[in-house]
């Protein structure tokens, strides 16, 4: 998928693109690569850019008191991907997000996507679909981690988990599932 395909498919799901949107759409989306196990941002550094990601899969997590990370989303081909907090207010990020696997990934400084804005005011109403399916997203994601069961969770995830996810190490799935490795991997036996 080249770029401006990218970019087409993932606005264009909610508004009508002009051409000089697509223009500036990509001339200020750049192309960022990042090996296995790069971090991206690190818990207390800046987000730089927001992504769409071209390939590769990515975690957005915490580390515990532990020392365990904490798995709270991974973004994969197609989906956005970012340490949101720390781009959106521009302050110091809580979180890490690290590449999982080879990644490539286009992505936007704060400046250049907030005069997106403000040269194209449509894409006020993706942004009001973006947040949308973020938060029905989390409400999803709490209520499955509130009320199911470790089977239930891994079932709903299996339904809706994009092949590459499978890919990466199960200690990652196990814990976005708020569920022991050794629990996943049982979970995992009785599906094959």
């Amino acid at each position: 998928m080249q770029k401006q395909e990218l970019l087409e498919s993932t606005f264009g799901k909610y508004i009508s693109l002009s051409e000089e949107a697509l223009e500036y759409l990509d001339h200020h989306y750049k192309v960022k690569k990042y090996a296995a196990r790069e971090m991206i941002v690190e818990s207390g550094g800046m987000a730089k850019y927001f992504y769409f990601v071209y390939s590769g899969v990515q975690a957005i997590y915490l580390i515990n008191e532990k020392g365990e990370k904490v798995i709270f989303g991974f973004s994969f081909h197609g989906s956005p991907s970012g340490a949101f907090d720390s781009f959106i207010k521009q302050e110091p990020s809580s979180f890490f997000l690290e590449a999982l696997t080879p990644s490539v990934m286009i992505g936007i400084t704060k400046p250049d996507f907030d005069q997106l804005f403000e040269k194209f005011p449509e894409f006020y109403k993706w942004r009001a679909h973006f947040m949308e399916d973020l938060l029905i997203g989390r409400i999803s994601r709490e209520t499955e981690l509130s009320t199911f069961s470790a089977k239930q969770r891994f079932d709903a995830f299996i339904k809706r988990c994009p092949p590459e996810l499978m890919e990466i190490p199960q200690k990652y799935l196990a814990s976005y599932l708020n569920m022991t490795p050794e629990t996943f991997s049982r979970l995992r036996a009785l599906r094959d």
